[in-house]
């Protein structure tokens, strides 16, 4: 059985869009990140449906730990709820400094799932996505 490597790590959140926000900050929040996450090796997916947020990251583990909680400290973002945390074999987005969908239908209900089972459930309907 393969073993997860070391030094990559996936983080995978939920959060909502702070009141008062417009879902066009979400445009401005992608670009700073795109340049970010280029510069320190961590690829990965965020998924919007005009209030909710998703994001599925990987990376060094301690780079990914630091985002997590900056992301957790932005006033951005209300009820961040990390549904799943661990070290990762390879990476599920070696393409994406963030690919950023846009879910109409089929947002990860994640209410209620934790560890593998978020983790599967959002990787289930990740083909569906339409990444940009």
């Amino acid at each position: 059985m393969p073993h997860a490597n070391p030094d990559l790590h996936e983080i995978l959140y939920c959060s909502n869009l702070a009141t008062g926000l417009s879902p066009a900050v979400v445009g401005t929040i992608v670009a700073h990140a795109r340049v970010r996450n280029a510069q320190r090796g961590v690829t990965g997916l965020l998924v919007f449906d005009g209030y909710r947020f998703c994001h599925h990251f990987e990376g060094p583990r301690d780079t990914t730990v630091r985002l997590m909680d900056r992301i957790s400290d932005d006033p951005r973002h209300t009820d961040v709820r990390v549904v799943y945390e661990g070290p990762l074999e390879q990476r599920r987005y070696p393409r994406f400094e963030m690919g950023l969908a846009d879910a109409d239908l089929n947002f990860p209900d994640l209410e209620g799932l934790d560890g593998n089972e978020a983790l599967a459930r959002f990787l289930q309907l990740r083909p569906g996505y339409d990444v940009s």
